[in-house]
C-alpha cells in the first residue's frame, strides 16, 4: 500500500480531519447550488455525515 494510505489507516487525527471538514465543505456547496436537483437532495446527508465524522475523529490520537 501507498503511504498515504498507511497513514490514513493508522486513525491519527490530521488526515481524517481534513477529510471530514471536506464532506462538510461539499455537503454546504451542494446545499447552496440551484442547478443539480439530486447535489441539493444528498446535500444534508453528505453534510451530516461530515460533522459527525469530525465529532467521532476528533477523539482519535495527534
Amino acid at each position: 500500500m501507498s503511504a498515504f494510505v498507511n497513514g490514513l489507516l493508522r486513525l491519527r487525527r490530521g488526515p481524517w480531519e481534513m477529510v471530514a471538514s471536506a464532506l462538510i465543505a461539499l455537503g454546504v456547496v451542494m446545499l447552496m447550488q440551484p442547478f443539480i436537483l439530486w447535489a441539493f437532495t444528498y446535500s444534508f446527508i453528505i453534510t451530516l455525515t461530515g460533522t459527525v465524522m469530525f465529532i467521532v475523529v476528533s477523539h482519535f490520537p495527534e
